[in-house]
Parts: C-alpha cells; sequence; structure tokens
C-alpha cells in the first residue's frame, strides 16, 4: 500500500458546538476539539457555540446558525469546519451543500490523528478498520467534502487508498482486516496466558491522553516510549518488566489515552488493545492533576472502564505533573483504593507509588517461614522472582526463609505441585 505525504496549506477553521444540556461544559468540549484540529495540523480562526434542545437532526445546528456560520467562514477566509460531535451522513451532506465549503466532525478529526500515530502493524489495521467502517456509510457527502482541498485533515492513513472506493470494496477489506485482528487478538490471549502461568502480576496504565502515561512507564521502566506533550502522541500499546525495590517483578502495560466523546468506530476497533485493563491485575490511573478539567478527565476515564466492562479491579490513583503546581489543592478520587502525588517528569513520589504497589501485592500473598533443604534451592528462585523474600539465611539443616508468596504459586513452594 502507498502512502503519500501531502503538504498542504494550513487549515484554518472554525469550531461549532452545540449546547443541549446544562451539564455540559460545550466551551470546555470546544477547547479540547481545538487542541485536536492543531494537532492534525489546522489552525483555529473562529468558534461558534448554539444552545438549543437537542441537535438538529438535517444541519446540525439551526437555520440562524447556518447563517452565522457563512459569514464567520467569509470574514475569516477559513477552508472548514469542525462539529463537536459525530456527523449522521445526512448532516454532513446538508451542511456541505448550506455552506459549500469543507466539513468535518470531531470523530473524522481523532481518526486523522490516530492514522498519524500508528506505527505498529495492529495499531495500523486497528485505525484503517475505525476509518472505513466510519467512511463507508459517508462515502458520497465525504467524497465531495475533502475534494474540495485535494487532501488536509481526513485524508491521511493506512486506510487512504482512493476515496472514491466503492462500497463492496470497503466491505471486502473490513471483512479482511477483521481477521487480521482475530489473529492479533488470539496472540494477545497467548500472551496473556503465559504471564498469567508465569505468576507475574500485570498493572494496567489507564489514564486521559496527555496525563504523562508514556512519561511514567520511561522513567520506572527505563522505556523509550514516545512522550511528547500533545494528545494521543503514543498510539500503540507497550508492555514492559518492572523490579520492584523489594526484588518483586511486575509488568506495565500501557494504554491508548481516553478522551470525551471517543468515537465508537475506535472504541470497538481497540477493544484488544483496551482489554488489556480487563485482565490486568490491578489498575494505575494517571491523572494531570495541573489540569483544569481534570475532575471531567476522571469521570471520562471511568466511564470508559465501565463501558469495557472493567471492574473489581484495584485502582491506584497517580496524581500526576505535582511540578506543574504553584500551591497544592486538596484533590481526590473517590472510586480509587489508593492514590499517589507524583510527577513522572522529575521522579518525584515514585518510591511511594512503587511502595504502595507492593503493598496491594503483599495483601494478595501468603506469608510463609520455613526451611527448605539444600536439595530444594530451586524453589527459593522461584520466591526470589515471584514473590518477596524477605530474609533468606543459610543454617546446617537447609536455607531458612521469610517471605511472602503469590497465592497460586504456594502449592509449588510447599512441595505440593
Amino acid at each position: 500500500m502507498q502512502l503519500y505525504d501531502l503538504k498542504e496549506t494550513k487549515e484554518r477553521v472554525i469550531l461549532v458546538g452545540v449546547q443541549a444540556d446544562d451539564n455540559e461544559d460545550t466551551e470546555k468540549s470546544l477547547d479540547e476539539l481545538e487542541e485536536l484540529a492543531q494537532t492534525a495540523g489546522a489552525e483555529t480562526v473562529g468558534r461558534i457555540i448554539q444552545n438549543r434542545e437537542q441537535i438538529h437532526p438535517g444541519t446540525y445546528v439551526g437555520k440562524g446558525k447556518l447563517d452565522e456560520i457563512k459569514n464567520l467562514l467569509w470574514e475569516t477566509d477559513a477552508t472548514g469546519i469542525i462539529c463537536d460531535d459525530e456527523l449522521s451522513p445526512a448532516q454532513l451532506g446538508n451542511l456541505q451543500d448550506a455552506l459549500d465549503t469543507k466539513v468535518m466532525d470531531r470523530t473524522l478529526i481523532i481518526l486523522d490523528i490516530f492514522a498519524e500515530r500508528a506505527s505498529t502493524n495492529e495499531g495500523k489495521i486497528q485505525v484503517e478498520l475505525a476509518q472505513l467502517k466510519y467512511r463507508q456509510s459517508r462515502l458520497v457527502g465525504l467524497g465531495k467534502s475533502l475534494s474540495r482541498l485535494g487532501g488536509g485533515i481526513g485524508t491521511r492513513g493506512p486506510g487512504e487508498k482512493k476515496l472514491e472506493m466503492d462500497r463492496r470494496l470497503i466491505k471486502g477489506r473490513i471483512a479482511q482486516l477483521n481477521r487480521e485482528l482475530k489473529d492479533v487478538k488470539r496472540h494477545r490471549e497467548v500472551t496473556r496466558e503465559q504471564r498469567s502461568r508465569n505468576h507475574i502480576p500485570v498493572i494496567a496504565i489507564v489514564g486521559y491522553t496527555n496525563a504523562g502515561k508514556s512519561t511514567l512507564l520511561n522513567r520506572l521502566t527505563g522505556a523509550s516510549v514516545l512522550e511528547e506533550d500533545k494528545l494521543f502522541a503514543t498510539l500503540d500499546p507497550t508492555t514492559r518488566g518492572l523490579k520492584l525495590p523489594s526484588g518483586q517483578e511486575v509488568l506495565l502495560t500501557d494504554t491508548v489515552g481516553f478522551i470525551r466523546k471517543l468515537p465508537h468506530h475506535l472504541i470497538e476497533a481497540f477493544k484488544s488493545t483496551l482489554e488489556e485493563a480487563k485482565y490486568a491485575d490491578m489498575i494505575l490511573h494517571v491523572v494531570d492533576v495541573s489540569n483544569p478539567q481534570m475532575d471531567e478527565q476522571m469521570y471520562t476515564v471511568y466511564e470508559t472502564l465501565q463501558n469495557l466492562d472493567v471492574k473489581d479491579k484495584v485502582v491506584i490513583t497517580a496524581f500526576n505533573k505535582q511540578d506543574r503546581l504553584t500551591e497544592v489543592p486538596i484533590i481526590r478520587d473517590f472510586k480509587a483504593d489508593h492514590i499517589a502525588n507524583i510527577s513522572a517528569r522529575t521522579g518525584q513520589g515514585l518510591d511511594a507509588l512503587q511502595s504502595v504497589i507492593e503493598q496491594i501485592l503483599r495483601e494478595r500473598k501468603i506469608e510463609i517461614s520455613r526451611t527448605y533443604s539444600y536439595a530444594d534451592a530451586g524453589k527459593i528462585q522461584l520466591i526470589r522472582k515471584y514473590g518477596e523474600l524477605l530474609e533468606e539465611e543459610y543454617r546446617e539443616d537447609g536455607i531458612f526463609v521469610h517471605a511472602f508468596v503469590p497465592k497460586e504459586l504456594y502449592g509449588k513452594i510447599e512441595g505440593r505441585e
């Protein structure tokens, strides 16, 4: 498949949002949309919010606002608009006809960013699948809209061949990608089984996009995951081993960042990646404490976890980016079992965070104090690797050990298996 590097003039866009609920903060949502647009390579030159009881089924906004958008397009010399919600095929077509400009929505922008960020084979398959499903129902309207600029946002990524692919080709490609994704999922399940047999606890790192998950993973494990102050800087999941101060090994798995109104096509496509959280032994929820929208971001993360059926997990919330605070606010997370105040960038609080992880792991272990014969020295190696060895003394009658061992390993250690 050939990828084209499209160097086009920077797109100038107007953001459009509808506030249909008093509890929604559309202004903040548009702030985030502006950041998304910037990440995708567009400059925001204006924004329009309409308060109405519900989103207009035909044109997203009402007729009066359409005239306002038309005028703003002319005044700012904008090249397109981005709507803050996913548009239906009808809304997309009607807006294009009414405004005679490029029309995009939040989903298209997020898919575009994902297309640019995907680097592994699995990531590329997942993004292409999400793009094709999105485009399948919008083939005609989308083709009309994107041909206006000949490139730009929405035309990137592994799923791009030509916009006029007919539905039959798209359907065939989706079926092929689903088969490939099944293989990836099988491979993931085998890996999970191996981890389970190895008795190595798995900790899934989750959080809102740009909360500092990759920085934390790098700081703790010496991994070389891309760190950028950008939305969705890293897309592909990374698993790295961490040796805790007690000597016990754990696996840390980074997951794709969450965001409000995360497109359902993406949740569906990235399910196998996001399910890392479902099968993990505990959840490490990273929160950007310096972000004014911290509470809303935490809510989005928990809502996404609930949608993925992630429940009954011990949650540690790490309030990250403490180094950016000028004063320390009172911060709480009532859904977390433990909290830690950290700065992944400076290393502040990471020792305390690791102590919390050790404490949780210890609660799941059985304490043993016994003497092993020298012939059973191999068992001590198992304890050292998968448990927590507190004391080891070589005596005449054997090796005395005081340790905490995982329940599933207890039978082997005691010679019952």
